[in-house]
């Protein structure tokens, strides 16, 4: 957490919240989130607008004038906007004080977001040195290119989704969830499914992260969006969280294994290994 569907919501707050908004001041409280120069990063965005917020798999770009923020949440990190005054709270890490007195605030009880600032030219070589796959699209994601590259790889396949080269947005928790849906056991080697599996595998992932951006993203834990709401996805889920629960379809209990040093939610009757 956050995958995929938690940060385009993030992403479409922001968008309403602080987009046309000027920087005023940065403050930083914990440097090591910066992952560039930390003096650059707290006075070259001074003065800057947010001109638009995007988003590249589960990264988080924030344009400016002249350069980007780009902001990976990690496992709890999230932005919160306080028109007046801002809370004391020791989660709180970073500061842009804006142009008509509000602040946007990261908050991360762990401390593992980063950011980066970028200038625009330098955001395409950034993502293509960490090999990200496509975007979980009908138009991106090639089902061709998928499936060459299951056939060609005994890697397993859950963590394999994990890893964002094939399909970018998978975490734990729809990965779980689109395994279930295309009947594929979690242990399962990528070489080992059939066109059929590959193509559901395709759909499935399509549509479960489509459905998530529609539900607002899961609230597990703690994920709430820019506005400081909930998401309600958690409610859709099929396996995710429903050990010894009856599967949807056929009733077996769900159960919870270890794959990949993940625990993995699946159906020892829907998906067989």
């Amino acid at each position: 957490m956050p995958e995929l569907p938690e940060v385009e919501t993030v992403r479409r707050g922001l968008e309403r919240l602080v987009v046309g908004r000027k920087i005023v001041s940065v403050d930083v409280r914990v440097p090591k989130m910066i992952k560039t120069d930390l003096t650059a990063f707290e006075t070259d965005i001074i003065g800057q607008t947010f001109q638009s917020s995007g988003r590249r798999g589960k990264y988080l770009l924030l344009n400016l004038d002249r350069q980007v923020i780009i902001s990976h949440l990690r496992m709890e990190g999230k932005y919160l906007l306080f028109e007046d005054e801002v809370p004391e709270n020791k989660h709180f890490h970073t500061f842009f004080k804006l142009d008509n007195g509000s602040t946007l605030v990261y908050q991360d009880v762990r401390k593992f977001g980063t950011m980066d600032l970028l200038d625009k030219e330098q955001v395409a070589d950034y993502f293509r040195q960490r090999k990200l796959g496509p975007e979980p699209t009908e138009t991106d994601f090639d089902l061709a290119t998928f499936a060459k590259q299951l056939k060609s790889s005994k890697k397993v396949i859950k963590p394999y989704l994990l890893d964002q080269t094939l399909v970018v947005g998978l975490g734990n928790i729809y990965v779980d969830e689109a395994l279930w849906a295309a009947k594929i056991h979690p242990k399962r080697t990528s070489d080992s499914l059939s066109d059929s599996e590959i193509s559901l595998l395709r759909d499935s992932i399509i549509c479960i992260l489509q459905l998530g951006i529609a539900k607002g993203g899961s609230t597990i834990r703690t994920y709430q969006n820019a506005l400081g709401e909930n998401g309600s996805m958690q409610d859709f889920l099929q396996v995710y969280g429903k050990t010894g629960e009856p599967c949807p379809r056929c009733a077996t209990p769900i159960e919870k294994i270890k794959v990949g040093g993940r625990g993995t939610h699946f159906c020892p009757a829907c998906q067989k290994q």
